[in-house]
């Protein structure tokens, strides 16, 4: 049997899109028949939880009942992975209580797998939460996800400042999630359904919806390509493989801008 498998998702700056990549995380990995099971920590309503209620229990991170409900349950859960999209404002925290409770230490010695998905803005202030994120993450996989759901250019990540953020840090692996027309972007947040359950033009409830053609279309092209990056980085056997991964050059697909 596989060792459980832990995936942060989140970032200390808000706005960048971390719930959209969870959500096309959560899509990725049910189609890849995972046991998974998640938490939004967008406590007391959640955000993830709309798109997948029978997945997604909300929960506050900065409990310790709720720390107790997550970590406690990691090896006895029949889920291979359990997802945790944090809230805005509380990866740096979130990583500094895994390291004081020893979590760290057991992803250090290899009794589970530990991974980050640090979803980046455009700004210098965003790739500045890098160097604190990165001193948690000697012992576990750190994927550095550029965003552009929401229209960002990056445009202040020219070659010098790219180079000293990303490439001091050793092992890590670069995402980037293409930009998703606005309009079909819209009508999945109106449906409140997974990103596969709007191209299969379904509801929440498994019955047939009347969603449109177009945006299905733009839907069903932007989200195999988030799952090309994936595939690209070898996500699967990252995230089982018994010690952390080191990150290689790999060919980047074309995709969608």
């Amino acid at each position: 049997m596989a060792k459980p498998a832990v995936i942060l998702v989140g970032a200390d700056k808000g706005g960048v899109g971390k719930t959209t990549v969870s959500r096309a995380l959560l899509d990725y990995l049910i189609a890849h028949n995972i046991p998974t099971r998640a938490f939004d920590t967008e406590a007391p309503k959640g955000t993830l939880r709309r798109f997948h209620p029978d997945l997604v229990d909300v929960i506050d991170i900065t409990s310790t009942a709720d720390q107790m409900k997550v970590f406690d349950t990691v090896s006895t859960t029949s889920a291979q992975i359990t997802v945790i999209d944090v809230r805005a404002g509380l990866l740096s925290s979130t990583l500094r209580a895994l390291r004081d409770i020893g979590f760290l230490d057991a992803a250090k010695k290899s009794q589970l797998n530990f991974s980050v998905f640090h979803i980046l803005g455009p700004s210098v202030a965003s790739l500045d939460e890098i160097a604190e994120t990165s001193g948690f993450m000697a012992d576990s996989n750190y994927f550095l996800v550029k965003n552009f759901i929401n229209n960002t250019t990056f445009f202040e990540w020219d070659p010098a400042t790219y180079n000293s953020y990303f490439k001091k840090i050793k092992g890590a692996y670069e995402i980037t999630i293409p930009k998703l027309n606005e309009m079909a972007c819209e009508q999945v947040e109106l449906a409140s359904v997974p990103f596969v359950s709007f191209v299969a033009n379904k509801g929440l409830d498994g019955q047939a919806a009347n969603y449109s053609f177009v945006l299905r279309g733009y839907v069903r092209h932007w989200l195999g390509n988030v799952w090309a990056e994936f595939d690209r980085v070898k996500l699967n056997d990252t995230i089982a493989a018994d010690v952390p991964r080191k990150a290689q050059a790999q060919p980047r697909q074309e995709r969608a801008g």
